[in-house]
């Protein structure tokens, strides 16, 4: 006969935010703890932290030699990539190391290192072993999206997940994609040396964002790096070491390819739905206000269950998921409204609630202002001449209905105005209830907010 699976009160598939679930109310639960990869999850170890590591060297290595509108002559004497690579997760592997030691010494923990499935109704099965639970969170994140492209699975490519552990810095590099995953690290290779070709079938980068801000961003980038945009990809080749995209307007070749198409949800990959859990149109585990799946005791939080996949907003899920499954006559809601997000490229990009053409077609009635860089002493100061703000708002309410600012600083200046859709703040109280320091780069901010 079969073994018996080993039951748990809790189970949680996931070591990103999934492993800050186990707050102190389950220090005296039978718990257990699934990781397939190493502890910390995507945006430890391949995603938002390495990366920005990176993206501030290469911010530094690009302010190298663009300083002559200044009166500053500057250059570039040389980029040490391994070293790079070295200081990035010399810090950051010993975090996930720690991480996994730690559950493990734990004795009310009980960690398993390997790919879980569901097999049955609230059944996994991890290395053989089958475990069921009283409460199991599926944590367990996205993964990179390979598009069908003839010939891509015949040649070798990196994902985000790889491209920054490159042990040398590639000469020439294609990337397919153009949202901000090849935003960031288009830029980052750039600043670095390499040769880099953006091939987006979009005419524009960064299509999701507000119209202007997209629009600003593909010009300042397409006169910085080769853009191959608004062309349909045909097929992907490999002669010797080059590897050649082939779009119906051009070929473009090589070293190195990254694809940086988005990412997915690792619902289906998990099995989900043989527990009874469903499935949306998109592949995202469906929740509850509460993050509860339709199967009593099966919750859900991250990027496998939110397409916006924001670590901000895992983190808030795990706190409301912690709370709601130790206290089950409490349950809270996490606070999903108006999620702000930023783009770490060059330029910086930030925003928080509704583009504007996102209220053109829901035929929303709004005001607009929009405040360059350049109207601000700070912006003249900086020889400013593509960066700004952009603000919209209710012409009733006079709350704020977006931000969306490009340009330095975009993701710190945004914070504020976050700030005030979430106290329902009205621009003009924004505007003109606080005192903005002079000459700081936030009176790009208050003169959008006074516009309107």
């Amino acid at each position: 006969m079969p073994e018996s699976p080993e039951h748990f009160d809790l189970v949680v598939v996931g070591t990103g935010s999934g492993n800050s679930v186990l707050t102190p109310d389950f220090d005296h639960w039978r718990v257990a703890l699934i990781e397939r990869d190493v502890f910390g999850g995507t945006c430890l170890n391949r995603g938002c932290i390495p990366s920005k590591m990176f993206v501030y060297a290469a911010d530094m290595a690009h302010q190298a030699g663009h300083t002559g509108h200044l009166g500053v002559d500057t250059s570039l004497d040389g980029v040490r990539w391994p070293e790079i690579v070295g200081r990035v997760f010399g810090r950051i592997d010993p975090i996930a190391q720690g991480g996994e030691d730690y559950r493990h010494s734990l004795d009310y923990v009980t960690v398993f290192n390997g790919d879980a499935r569901f097999v049955g109704h609230k059944v996994l099965e991890v290395n053989g072993q089958q475990l069921t639970g009283n409460h199991i969170v599926v944590a367990a994140g996205a993964r990179p999206f390979i598009p069908p492209i003839p010939g891509l699975d015949d040649v070798p490519f990196h994902t985000s997940d790889t491209v920054m552990r490159l042990e040398t810095l590639p000469d020439r590099m294609v990337i397919l994609g153009g949202g901000y995953i090849a935003a960031e690290l288009g830029h980052v290779f750039d600043a670095m040396g390499t040769s880099v070709t953006i091939v987006n079938r979009s005419e524009r980068l960064l299509r999701a964002e507000d119209e202007d801000v997209s629009a600003a961003f593909t010009e300042v980038v397409s006169k910085r790096i080769d853009c191959a945009l608004g062309s349909p990809i045909v097929d992907v080749t490999q002669a010797g070491p080059q590897i050649t995209v082939c779009t119906e307007a051009r070929d473009v070749t090589g070293d190195v390819l990254l694809v940086a198409t988005g990412r997915v949800p690792n619902g289906e990959q998990l099995g989900v739905t043989r527990s009874g859990v469903e499935l949306d149109d998109d592949g995202y585990v469906v929740t509850d206000q509460y993050l509860r799946t339709g199967v009593d005791g099966v919750w859900a939080l991250g990027d496998i269950c939110h397409a916006a996949q924001l670590k901000h907003t895992a983190n808030e899920d795990t706190r409301v998921i912690a709370h709601n499954i130790a206290h089950p006559d409490d349950l809270r809601v996490p606070d999903h409204s108006g999620i702000p997000h930023a783009v770490f490229a060059y330029p910086q990009v930030a925003a928080v609630g509704a583009t504007e053409q996102a209220l053109r077609v829901e035929g929303r009635p709004y005001l607009k202002a929009v405040r360059p860089y350049r109207d601000t002493a700070y912006g003249w100061a900086m020889e400013d001449t593509t960066s700004f703000a952009k603000v919209l708002a209710d012409p009733e309410t006079r709350l704020l209905l977006g931000a969306h600012i490009i340009g330095p600083q975009a993701p710190t200046l945004i914070q504020q105005l976050i700030q005030g859709m979430q106290f329902d703040l009205t621009v003009d109280e924004m505007a003109r209830g606080q005192l903005y320091i002079h000459p700081a780069l936030t009176e790009v901010v208050e003169q959008a907010l006074l516009e309107i």
